[in-house]
């Protein structure tokens, strides 16, 4: 079959490969014809989506969804519809409200996938194509109506992630991509993003990980890593990698014996974890090994400067921790990133000026000021719902540099210029305002970091 796999146009400032769709593609494509269209590099709105489509005789388009992705992907279906491909929809939104998703697109959306979708998406494909007489029944992880009724099969994950390849580099082409990666920064350019795990077993109540992967953690082997960096380096010119997962340091036998590797095979590659690692496994040993193969920035979800807030979103730490934990990463010679959310539900404005606080007297060259926004099937959602306040959501703001929501007692009017302020206190101090300013790395570069600056403090 012709299929085509899409990232849906955003507003939003991150500009890097879909890495889910990578595989997709690599898993699929011993079958069957596979494209990959990204619509943000790509600048194809939801508008012109339906010229590109038109005449390309697609029989199935996929499309990834998030959650701030719902309006737009709607316009999208609709498009799909019409040029008479079956419609198909994936990633993390559906996997955590699946039932909702059906009923939210209607008519123009044939099929979604919970969870992880490679093997369900190529079984799918046999079915459509009829090449199997599996039935829908049968297909894991699929949504599907029966009679007009939402159903949901089991889903399965998979243990043997090496069984699904690498992502089809060749198709996504990542040296074509512009500096405006996850991380804002960088020391060496071209970038790629590269995925060792999968899966999350912490239970904190705002986040959906484990929702979409599993609460076991998965991970890749040390030789199929290595061969993918090679295959970057030497046949795309990739110079930086970023690792995206948010637990390789979980195992921290996994990640020395890794970074091992890395440092016997002399990549001459530079590398970050821009979405963030967690502190639990961080230690001396761990964190000179991290430097010595080329980390250069960690980035940190510390979340709030209250010790209340810490422990009623479940996240494990406490502020003196972390202190200790920043000032160890320091001592070893590494920048730290730090994430902030502000305006968790229950949360003061006190507690909310004391996390900004906290972040201004950490040593760290980076933050984001995020402001929470209740992502559904998690545990701080189905509090929301319980308490009757989901309508204090507006979800026509959801991207992470707008408010979606604000707790009793401030409205998202508020807690906007709160955040902005933040931002301004913050990178306005001469050592770090110089410190960032000396780290940018060309005319390029500093388009997309004035981009970023529009879209989170001037819009």
């Amino acid at each position: 079959m012709k299929v085509l796999l899409v990232k849906p146009f955003s507003t939003g400032d991150h500009i890097q490969p879909a890495l889910g769709l990578g595989y997709l593609a690599s898993y699929l494509r011993d079958r069957h014809s596979v494209a990959i269209l990204d619509c943000i590099k790509e600048k194809i709105a939801p508008h012109s989506f339906g010229r590109f489509i038109e005449d390309r005789n697609y029989d199935v388009i996929g499309i990834q969804c998030y959650t701030f992705d719902l309006a737009n992907v709607r316009k999208m279906l609709f498009a799909a519809k019409r040029a008479k491909a079956t419609t198909v929809i994936g990633g993390p939104h559906p996997s955590t409200d699946p039932i909702n998703t059906m009923g939210y697109f209607g008519d123009t959306l044939d099929y979604a996938f919970c969870g992880e979708a490679e093997s369900g998406f190529k079984t799918l494909l046999e079915f459509l194509s009829g090449a199997s007489t599996v039935k829908e029944a049968e297909i894991p992880g699929l949504i599907w109506k029966e009679k007009r009724n939402v159903t949901l099969n089991d889903r399965v994950l998979v243990d043997d992630l090496d069984s699904l390849g690498m992502p089809a580099w060749d198709i996504i082409k990542p040296q074509e991509y512009p500096p405006a990666q996850h991380g804002a920064f960088f020391k060496n350019f071209p970038i790629a993003p590269i995925i060792l795990t999968r899966g999350c077993p912490y239970p904190c109540t705002f986040c959906a990980a484990s929702l979409i992967s599993g609460k076991t953690v998965r991970k890749r082997s040390i030789d199929a890593v290595i061969k993918e960096l090679r295959l970057l380096r030497d046949k795309f010119g990739i110079k930086e990698f970023q690792i995206i997962d948010d637990n390789f340091v979980y195992d921290k036998k996994y990640a020395t014996n890794l970074l091992k590797r890395i440092k016997e095979e002399n990549l001459g590659m530079s590398w970050s974890v821009p979405n963030g690692v967690r502190m639990e496994s961080l230690d001396e040993e761990l964190l000179t090994l991290m430097r010595e193969t080329g980390l250069y920035l960690i980035s940190l979800g510390i979340e709030s400067g209250s010790d209340r807030i810490l422990q009623s979103i479940r996240k494990g730490t406490s502020t003196g921790f972390i202190r200790d934990k920043i000032r160890l990463i320091r001592k070893v010679g590494i920048d730290i990133a730090g994430f902030f959310v502000l305006g968790f539900p229950g949360e003061t404005r006190e507690e909310i000026n004391q996390t900004i606080s906290f972040s201004l007297e950490l040593d760290l060259v980076r933050v984001n000021y995020f402001t929470y926004s209740p992502l559904p099937g998690t545990d701080s959602y189905r509090q929301l719902e319980k308490d009757g306040n989901l309508e204090r959501v507006n979800w026509n703001k959801y991207l992470f540099n707008m408010v979606s929501y604000s707790p009793q007692g401030i409205d998202r009017s508020t807690l906007e210029r709160i955040r902005k302020k933040a931002f301004l206190k913050f990178y306005l101090r001469p050592r770090v305002f110089m410190k960032n300013i000396s780290q940018i790395k060309s005319f390029s570069h500093l388009k997309y970091l004035f981009k970023r600056f529009y879209h989170w403090i001037i819009k």
